[in-house]
C-alpha cells in the first residue's frame, strides 16, 4: 500500500527505443505473437499481448545509426513477458532456438523460470513462467531469491547458462 493509501493498479506501457520500428514490430510479432494496435511508419509501433490494453510496449524508432544499450548505465535492465503455463514457455524456448536467437542466460527463481534473450537492437527480454502464488512455497515476507526450492520448473532450458539476480 502506498504512503497515502493510494496504490497503482499495474504497470502500463513501456516505450523501447529501436532502430527500426517496423523491423522490431515484426520480430516481437513473430516471436511473442504480440498484436499491433497502431503503426506509424518511421516513428513507432504500439503492441500488446493483452487485447484489452491499447499497448504494453511502444517501439519508438530512433534511426539505424543509434547506439545500442550500454551495460552498466542507468536504464531498463530488461522487460519480462510471462507465458500462461510452463508448456507455453517450452514451446517458446523451441521457437527461440529455431530462429537462432542467442539465449543469454536462464534464471531459476524457484517460483519462476526466466529465459533471457535480446531483441534486434540489444534490448534484454525475459520470457518467463511464474507459478500461481499459492505454489510459491516461501515464507511470507521473504522474497523469492533463495527462499524457494530450485529445480521445480524443469525444461529444455536446463542446459543453458544460468543467471543469478
Amino acid at each position: 500500500m502506498g504512503v497515502i493509501g493510494l496504490q497503482a493498479k499495474r504497470v502500463g506501457a513501456h516505450h523501447i527505443y529501436v532502430r527500426s520500428a517496423e523491423r522490431s514490430r515484426q520480430w516481437y510479432e513473430d516471436l511473442l505473437g504480440l498484436h499491433t494496435y497502431g503503426m506509424r511508419a518511421g516513428r513507432a509501433a504500439f503492441m500488446t499481448a493483452d487485447l484489452g490494453n491499447s499497448h504494453e510496449i511502444a517501439l519508438v524508432e530512433v534511426g539505424e545509426d543509434a547506439p545500442g544499450p550500454q551495460k552498466g548505465q542507468v536504464g531498463l535492465n530488461h522487460m519480462a513477458w510471462y507465458m500462461e503455463n510452463l508448456d507455453d514457455l517450452k514451446e517458446l524456448y523451441h521457437r527461440i532456438k529455431e530462429r537462432d536467437i542467442a539465449i543469454e542466460s536462464v534464471s531459476d527463481h524457484g517460483h519462476a523460470v526466466g529465459i533471457y534473450i535480446r531483441d534486434p537492437d540489444g534490448n534484454c527480454i525475459e520470457v518467463s513462467y511464474e507459478m500461481p502464488r499459492e505454489d510459491w512455497g516461501h515464507q511470507e515476507g521473504e522474497y523469492m531469491i533463495g527462499a524457494t526450492a530450485k529445480g521445480r520448473l524443469p525444461g529444455p532450458w536446463d542446459e543453458e547458462p544460468t543467471r543469478v539476480h
